[in-house]
């Protein structure tokens, strides 16, 4: 008799609902029990569970000895990890046949962390990557399985890139675990793309806000880098807050000194403000300010 390949799902959100999907509609694979995060209780993915007969387990610590002994009864082949905020120690990563794997949104060893479609954009950079990686005891520094790379467009920002991230992911995921089903994986070792590569911290509350002492591209890159659904970019007038959910960049715009914040015009879609080398018009703005020419916006 052919045994199925026996998969312990750990995951949340959109990201893991259409990984599951994937690996749902393989005969061939198992998901033999599902562990969401604790702090969110994904509701979908409860669902599911119900609609195919899976079990929901929900430890607070997927490294107590009470879960490892649970999930050592499964007998698994493989733990996949897809959008989990739980650190795997030693003594679970290593408790199935294959190991543990996760799906990183970044281009490994670069972009190691969190939130890193956000810093990909920030940081002006022409194509993300997603990678299905070994987990290790490190944070994203395990051998990477598989990996691809998308292009980053003039018009793309924080809402596009997470939808072409949310398809591939799951995409890339199922596809690295066919590798392993069929014993075709090629590690690589992080250290031999780049010896160091480098991490990104997580983005909190009051990182949302605008500099305008910035560069126009900056400024543009910051906006598009956390519209909705993100926290969308801030500043503010006379105390009263701004949300800016797009801009655009004025082509050929000429450079020159003056106050970084300043209203400089209105425009058919928005309207003109000062940044530290040019100026960059604004389009979508949620506010119960009025916006006039001459005022300054900022802390």
């Amino acid at each position: 008799m052919h045994m199925r390949f026996k998969i312990g799902y750990f995951a949340d959100g959109p990201w893991s609902h259409r990984a599951f999907e994937h690996l749902i509609s393989n005969p061939n694979i198992e998901i033999a029990f599902i562990v969401p995060r604790s702090d969110t209780n994904d509701a979908t993915l409860l669902k599911l569970s119900k609609s195919y007969g899976i079990d929901y387990l929900h430890p607070v610590n997927i490294n107590s000895e009470d879960f490892i002994e649970k999930a050592r009864s499964y007998k698994c082949d493989l733990f996949v990890s897809m959008s989990f905020n739980q650190i795997f120690k030693e003594s679970i990563i290593n408790l199935p046949r294959l190991k543990t794997i996760n799906c990183h949104a970044g281009k490994l060893p670069f972009y190691r962390g969190r939130n890193i479609l956000n810093w990909a954009l920030i940081n002006d950079e022409n194509e993300f990557g997603i990678t299905v990686h070994y987990v290790d005891s490190g944070i994203d520094t395990g051998d990477i399985l598989l990996q691809k790379t998308y292009p980053i467009s003039e018009e793309d920002d924080y809402s596009t890139l997470l939808e072409v991230a949310y398809e591939e992911c799951a995409k890339l995921l199922y596809d690295a675990i066919l590798l392993l089903i069929d014993d075709r994986v090629t590690r690589i070792k992080q250290e031999s793309i780049h010896p160091v590569g480098f991490y990104c911290g997580r983005r909190g509350v009051g990182d949302e806000v605008i500099n305008w002492d910035q560069n126009s591209r900056e400024v543009f890159n910051f906006i598009r880098s956390i519209c909705d659904p993100g926290p969308k970019a801030t500043t503010y007038l006379m105390g009263g807050e701004v949300k800016i959910n797009k801009a655009r960049l004025i082509a050929k715009a000429p450079k020159y000194i003056n106050t970084p914040g300043q209203v400089l015009s209105k425009t058919a879609e928005g309207f003109l403000v000062k940044t530290k080398d040019s100026f960059i018009e604004i389009l979508e703005i949620e506010t119960e300010q009025k916006i006039k020419v001459g005022e300054k916006l900022g802390l």
